[in-house]
């Protein structure tokens, strides 16, 4: 059993939580949909040269079942590392660290790509976008055979100062 995840998001938190049908029972549909969603309000572990958002803290984050992956997952450390672009400056590729946008597409396309080999789906297809001076969009289309299976929208809120802290700084449309 596959259950489905709905998030709600605004610019403070996203929640994540089980959806139920009208019958009290879990909806068990989207299965797909539930492992991208994983896979993208996950962080994955950084690795120890990697700049984190809070140069003061030695946290590198990572789900704590990954010491398990692989007889629960076949291998699959779950996770993305887009938390560490969430105090990051938007740069180009002349920057120190590198362009931003495609540190954010291919962030996520690492995250997901164990579900293609796992064959969970034929392709993924990852496309990041600055559309405004402090966002960065990314969408994420998956594919069984042919056919698009999925399409979702991956925003990440890029302010580096707020007045009040961004407790998760990832929204979702499908």
């Amino acid at each position: 059993m596959d259950v489905r995840i709905v998030s709600k998001a605004d610019l403070r938190e996203t929640v994540a939580d089980w959806l139920l049908l009208k019958t009290g029972n879990l909806d068990e549909r989207q299965e797909l949909a539930n492992y991208c969603k994983v896979a993208l309000m996950t962080d994955a572990m950084s690795d120890p040269d990697e700049i984190r958002p809070d140069p003061d803290s030695d946290d590198r984050r990572g789900w704590w079942a990954d010491m398990d992956a692989g007889p629960i997952w076949r291998g699959w450390r779950i996770g993305t590392k887009n938390w560490l672009l969430t105090r990051a400056k938007i740069s180009d590729a002349y920057a120190w660290e590198g362009d931003t946008v495609y540190r954010a597409e291919n962030y996520t396309r690492k995250a997901l790509q164990p579900i293609v080999d796992m064959r969970m789906c034929s392709g993924i297809d990852v496309h990041a976008e600055r559309v405004e001076r402090e966002r960065i969009d990314v969408r994420v289309i998956v594919f069984r055979g042919p056919l698009v299976a999925i399409d979702l929208l991956f925003q990440d809120l890029w302010s580096a100062i707020t007045e009040e802290p961004v407790l998760s700084p990832y929204r979702w449309s499908t």
